[in-house]
């Protein structure tokens, strides 16, 4: 028997020796660190991607907001203490303070006198007025007694001048005899007349007189300041001797009970204000008391700077002492809800007053949805009216992981 060959096939050598040195190679690539340190990067960021994959696939949970019930909408305003009745008051003329009857703090009457000035000069003057008025009295009462006289005058030549006519028709009496006592005649008719002229002249001059004393005790009556309203002294500005000239304030005045508050509200949170609302106030100085009150008055124009109406407030319970231009803080109540979805402002996007986009909870994803709002609580949270679908959950906080359409949980409750 021949013994085994114990050479190989060269074609099968060849391709062994091929697999060998092709694993070998590999083997060597995978072992050079560049390429270690790439692949475990890669396997790294594969296994982050996978988390980050797994962590935004798995259910968000979202809190939302529930109906709520007897939801009361007040409007915030700043504003002050201010008198809707106040004067500064003073003398129509010029001259030296000799009497004041008034202080800061007081109580006055209507009518009380409160201050005078220096009487002599104008004293004089309404003496010398009374005096020519009398003048004119005496001057009318002298002219017509010239009347009269003339009136008798005048018989007097009417009679003569008929009985001379007469005795000249019988030729007892010449026609120049009958001339003159005609003439006579027309001269005392002439004189009635200029005597009538007379009383209307001295009537005129009368009531010349009677404006000019009406003028100087106006005058007089100018040097005494008297209250023209039941009020309380704010403040006085002048001491006794001080010479003063017209118009200057002498004291500042405040009607009494005619204090309220003027309330400062944004424009954007004034629209549903309206006349006799009910307004809670806190006074900076009593910041323990409540006072109430309502609205009596919105002004008709806006500040052009600070964009804010005014409101005025008259109180319920006024403190027994009011001080002007303190700081009040008002509440004013525009509305009272039966049921209302109330949602934080934060959690809207592009709130421009009347709508903007919230996030939604619908059968388990999350949904952006365009809803319609109308009152602003004063916690900064807005009432949606329209836009939700039937069966929507509005989010009250909107977390960084939303996005469109993910799977969410749903925590009820509402923001703080």
């Amino acid at each position: 028997m021949s013994a085994p060959s114990t050479s190989s096939d060269p074609v099968s050598t060849r391709a062994n020796n091929g697999d060998l040195s092709a694993t070998a190679r590999t083997k060597a690539f995978l072992r050079r660190p560049l390429v270690r340190y790439g692949l475990i990067g890669v396997g790294a960021i594969a296994a982050i991607l996978a988390v980050i994959a797994v962590v935004n696939n798995r259910p968000v949970r979202v809190e939302v907001a529930s109906v709520e019930r007897d939801v009361t909408v007040r409007v915030f305003g700043l504003g002050s203490v201010e008198a809707r009745v106040m004067s500064k008051i003073g003398f129509e003329v010029g001259a030296t303070l000799v009497e004041l009857n008034a202080d800061h703090g007081d109580r006055v009457s209507r009518g009380q006198v409160l201050a005078r000035l220096s009487l002599g000069e104008q004293e004089a003057k309404v003496a010398r007025a009374k005096a020519t008025f009398e003048i004119a009295e005496v001057s009318i009462k002298r002219a017509e007694a010239n009347l009269e006289k003339a009136r008798v005058v005048l018989a007097q030549k009417q009679e003569a001048n008929r009985r001379k006519q007469t005795l000249m028709g019988r030729d007892v009496v010449s026609p120049q005899v009958a001339e003159e006592t005609a003439r006579d005649e027309s001269v005392a008719r002439a004189d009635v007349v200029v005597a009538g002229a007379e009383i209307a002249s001295a009537k005129a001059q009368l009531s010349d007189a009677r404006a000019q004393l009406q003028y100087e005790e106006t005058l007089l009556g100018h040097r005494t300041l008297v209250a023209p309203y039941d009020a309380i002294v704010i403040e006085r500005f002048k001491e006794l001797g001080t010479v003063v000239k017209a118009g200057d304030p002498i004291f500042t005045l405040v009607a009494v009970n005619s204090y309220w508050g003027l309330a400062y509200v944004d424009e954007a949170r004034a629209g549903f204000i309206e006349e006799g609302q009910r307004v809670d106030a806190r006074q900076r100085s009593r910041p323990l008391e409540a006072f109430t009150g309502k609205v009596v008055r919105i002004g008709l124009e806006s500040d052009r700077v600070t964009e804010e109406r005014r409101v005025y407030i008259k109180g319920d319970n006024p403190p027994p002492r009011v001080f002007l231009g303190e700081q009040v803080e008002f509440l004013i109540t525009v509305a009272k809800l039966d049921k209302a979805l109330l949602v934080p402002e934060v959690a809207v996007r592009g709130f421009n007053g009347r709508e903007g986009s919230v996030w939604t909870v619908e059968d388990g994803r999350l949904h952006q949805r365009l809803v319609k709002f109308r009152h602003r609580t004063e916690d900064s949270r807005l009432e949606i009216v329209g836009g939700l679908p039937e069966g929507a959950r509005v989010a009250t906080r909107i977390e960084a992981g939303f996005s469109e359409g993910r799977s969410a949980r749903i925590n009820e409750g509402r923001a703080p």
